[in-house]
């Protein structure tokens, strides 16, 4: 019996005896056939019945099978064909095979012969069916991200505009509050305004962390060989404004060349380095050890530093959006630049982690696939 017993097949030959027995012997095995003698009423079922497989004469008065087959193909791109001919005519039964037909079965007909093509025609018919049902996702998904990426945009617009007007309303006139009143203000008033101002300012950071967090996800990636070691270089030379008058003992192993985006990794290395730069703080001296471990399949590369160190029970809350493991009085931030390093390594096909202990240092590590 047939592996496909709900398989509708229509039957295409103009000689009617033989478009019967083929009928009878296919419902036999489990098939659904639907059989004519006329090419055009077989386009005209087509209209209401939905077939599998159409397996056409090529030799007919009235229409060859290829004409058919073409003619079926317009009104189901999905439906598979498989010409019937007779010995003399193999050479245009290949033919058909160029023009579509899927393959070609000989009379007079063997059932031996005939099962495991229509058995290979039915599966190229599922294929057919599940890779357009496959595009058909991918349409929409692409619909629904393209409306979700302006939807993004439109709230990084209102972050970006409508929370800043007030913000900026709450500075100007905390400002011209110190100004005029500044002097008059008790200890305790004046307190509170610097409250409000650095408030703000903290706010403005968000706001801007917030939108950087954004943009990373949906910027272009522009993949190029990367120097590791120039990018780190350039790196610790733009944080000088935050290590002047610090002593910071730079451990730097040997860095390989990558393939990644330059711009997104120098994010990546200026977020990890300044946390180790910001962490160490209280150390004297500092100790930030720059490296990196050749794998099979990743390049990991490691920041390792003296700092505070944290608890690692808390290790998995690191790389999310807000989570800091120290308060905001003792270091400054905001709690996105870890969430950003995640996020771009991702992007690369990358892994983020850390291992830390408490008050004896920390150290994060990223790979790139090789």
């Amino acid at each position: 019996m047939a592996e496909n017993p709900q398989a509708k097949i229509l039957i295409v030959d103009d000689e009617a005896a033989q478009m019967k027995a083929l009928c009878d012997t296919l419902q036999d095995q489990g098939y659904e056939p639907t059989g004519f003698v006329s090419a055009q009423a077989a386009l005209g079922i087509m209209e209401k019945t939905k077939f599998d497989l159409l397996l056409t004469d090529l030799m007919m008065p009235e229409m060859n099978g290829i004409t058919l087959l073409q003619a079926a193909k317009q009104k189901d791109p999905n439906l598979v064909g498989i010409i019937m001919t007779g010995e003399g005519t193999i050479t245009t039964a290949v033919e058909a095979m160029k023009s579509g037909a899927l393959d070609y079965i000989l009379k007079p007909f063997k059932l031996k012969a005939i099962l495991p093509v229509l058995e290979r025609a039915l599966a190229v018919r599922r294929l057919r069916l599940e890779n357009a049902a496959l595009e058909r996702r991918v349409r929409e998904r692409t619909a629904e991200l393209e409306s979700a990426n302006k939807e993004l945009e439109a709230f990084s617009y209102s972050v970006s505009h409508d929370l800043r007007a007030p913000l900026r309303h709450i500075d100007g006139f905390a400002e011209l509050l110190a100004n005029s009143a500044g002097s008059t203000l008790s200890e305790k008033d004046a307190r509170y305004l610097n409250l409000i101002i650095t408030s703000v300012n903290q706010m403005n950071r968000l706001i801007d962390d917030l939108l950087d967090f954004s943009r990373m996800g949906r910027a272009e990636m522009l993949r190029t060989q990367v120097d590791l070691q120039e990018l780190l270089e350039k790196v610790i030379e733009g944080l000088q404004p935050e290590t002047e008058g610090r002593n910071i003992v730079w451990k730097k192993g040997s860095l390989p060349l990558v393939q990644a985006d330059p711009s997104l990794l120098r994010q990546v290395f200026t977020n990890l380095l300044s946390n180790a730069v910001k962490y160490t703080g209280p150390r004297d001296p500092a100790e930030i050890e720059i490296g990196c471990k050749v794998e099979p399949e990743e390049t990991v590369i490691f920041v390792r530093d003296n700092g505070v160190g944290f608890d690692m029970q808390y290790a998995d809350k690191l790389f999310g959006v807000f989570q800091r493991l120290h308060s905001k009085e003792d270091f400054e931030g905001t709690g996105i630049g870890l969430a950003n390093v995640r996020r771009i390594i991702a992007r690369h096909g990358g892994r983020t982690w850390a291992e830390a202990e408490l008050d004896k240092g920390a150290t994060f590590y990223f790979s790139l696939p090789r």
